[in-house]
């Protein structure tokens, strides 16, 4: 995806939607995915502490010192990773380090930990291989992962038809976006009704944001008023601005929105949407197309969902609603027949 620079993205920030829509769909913006980029962790609300007890029972270890669920290896798995990806025992991956808790910074603000990043470790342990974390930008990881730096991306990307053109996938998580808003606002975001006048806050290039240009685009249809969408530099301008009433809503990941209601007095979820909306995608490793490492990632991935370290990893996150009973290969060839039409009302729970 090229994604902008901060500078860029502040000056796109001024800039209609209508112009940002070109940007979207054009070039490597057409990979972005589900992930909130730019987002960094300054806004923890644990600040220097190591844990973050939330009201949804999770404490959230925020330490660098992870003490993650490991995995043995499968011997015959290792065996079937591709030679040039296991010639040097490292499994490198990819992550972009800015979502709480997916994927962020520790207290040391230089450890990369989360969901993301324990369920990578999980999958190189079964295939015996080191798992060698590499922070990237949202906008790098496309092109990174193409030329060979990267062998695998684990950042909360979602599969969608662009994507497959260039990239294999391993699912392993529900893909879905919550709307956050003040604690004292009445809304209950649904669908493009619902959004109509407000003022919302959106990664740009993000499939969050292709929802609300398809919903925009249905309003007008309708004669009824847009949303104004609202672009911000880093997750923390972000969340100021809705908490100070700059913006009506925010649509982001949304075990990032469930941690932020969990962990703040101030902010609530009004409603959820899949990312692949108006179809369903799933969360998935990323890796080049073709090279033979996602069918490998897959049997991984499998085999800790059996041995329920998967669930631990879940669990320990306070992800366990968007766990997957099965991980599936998908490429440009069976994409079609992983999609749906959305089984749950979008301000459903996952199941």
């Amino acid at each position: 995806m090229a994604f902008p620079t901060s500078g860029q993205r502040r000056a796109l920030a001024a800039r209609p939607a209508v112009v940002l829509l070109g940007t979207a769909l054009l070039g490597s913006a057409a990979l972005a995915g589900c992930a909130d980029p730019g987002a960094s962790a300054a806004g923890n609300p644990g600040g220097g502490a190591q844990t973050t007890a939330a009201r949804n029972g999770v404490v959230y270890n925020t330490s660098p010192d992870q003490q993650r669920i490991r995995a043995e290896k499968d011997p015959a798995l290792a065996a079937k990773v591709p030679a040039l990806i296991g010639k040097d025992g490292k499994l490198t991956v990819a992550t972009t380090a800015g979502s709480i808790p997916l994927s962020f910074h520790a207290t040391d603000d230089k450890t990369p930990i989360g969901s993301e990043l324990d369920i990578a470790q999980l999958v190189a342990d079964k295939l015996g291989l080191e798992l060698d974390v590499q922070v990237t930008s949202w906008e790098n990881w496309p092109l990174k992962t193409q030329s060979g730096d990267f062998e695998a991306v684990f950042s909360n990307v979602g599969v969608n038809k662009d994507r497959v053109k260039l990239f294999d996938f391993a699912s392993y998580r529900a893909a879905y976006m919550g709307f956050e808003a003040k604690k004292s606002a009445t809304y209950d975001i649904k669908g493009a009704d619902d959004i109509s006048g407000l003022k919302i806050s959106v990664g740009s290039g993000t499939n969050q944001e292709k929802i609300l240009l398809a919903w925009n685009k249905e309003l007008e249809a309708k004669g009824k008023a847009p949303a104004t969408l609202q672009y911000y530099s880093s997750d923390a301008d972000t969340i100021l601005a809705l908490s100070s009433g700059r913006t009506d809503l925010n649509i982001a990941p949304y075990p990032s929105t469930v941690y932020r209601e969990n962990t703040r007095d101030d902010l609530k979820v009004v409603g959820k949407v899949n990312a692949g909306w108006p179809s369903e995608t799933l969360v998935a490793a990323t890796t080049l197309r073709g090279n033979g490492l996602a069918p490998v990632i897959t049997g991984a991935l499998n085999e800790v969902i059996q041995d329920g370290s998967y669930g631990k990893v879940l669990e320990r996150w306070g992800l366990s609603e968007e766990a997957l009973p099965e991980s599936k290969t998908i490429t440009e060839e069976n994409l079609a027949a992983t999609q749906a039409t959305p089984s749950a009302t979008p301000s459903g729970r996952a199941s």
